[in-house]
């Protein structure tokens, strides 16, 4: 059983973990902190909020993941002499770029009332990390650690802790949040990333 316990962990820390730290620092002044204040002002039931949101990011993160984790095995088998960890390597380069550039919240977010707390927000923020950067981030974390079961748990870990507090705290929090410091923390975790992809592609 220990033997069991111990090739998890060996396992299972590492797209875990990085995708739980990638996520929760990349989502600090991210387009769906800002929906959570939103959703904060139009329902009272957190619980329902904070439900909405686990629903929506395993079902979207757990599909990008999915998606990833495709993509990396046929990445492997289509270019084994290194050219895969080099596009990935190009990829999470992107990434750290991208992550540098501060999130707007959407527009489309007004007639909310008619919908109670929970669909609400599992639907608006599954619709919110389309093409959002966590997204991106869940698919080429997936490709490179083949694992789409932990880096789902992973970035669904980061998504909670990036966003729970915003819904129990609110704006005393956000504004008091090292926006800047955060995507710089997210840009070096994406860029050591990219390095190490790089390096394993040499």
């Amino acid at each position: 059983m220990s033997d069991l316990i111990n090739t998890l962990a060996e396992h299972s820390a590492s797209p875990f973990l990085t995708s739980t730290l990638a996520v929760a620092v990349a989502e600090i002044g991210d387009k769906t902190q800002l929906l959570s204040l939103l959703l904060i002002t139009r329902f009272r039931n957190r619980w329902a909020i904070i439900a909405g949101i686990l629903l929506a990011t395993v079902i979207n993160h757990g599909l990008s993941a999915w998606g990833g984790d495709w993509l990396g095995s046929r990445i492997n088998d289509w270019l084994s002499n290194g050219t895969g960890e080099l596009i990935l390597g190009i990829s999470f380069l992107l990434m750290a770029i991208w992550v540098l550039i501060p999130d707007k919240a959407d527009d489309d977010e007004d007639d909310l009332s008619r919908w109670g707390a929970f669909a609400a927000t599992t639907v608006l923020f599954f619709i919110a990390e389309i093409g959002d950067k966590t997204q991106i981030a869940t698919v080429l974390l997936a490709a490179e650690f083949q694992s789409m079961w932990w880096v789902t748990a992973g970035t669904t870990l980061g998504m909670l802790i990036a966003n729970v507090p915003v819904v129990i705290w609110g704006n005393h929090l956000m504004q008091r949040m090292p926006l800047n410091a955060a995507r710089y923390i997210t840009s070096a975790v994406f860029l050591a990333l990219a390095l190490w992809s790089l390096l394993s592609a040499i």
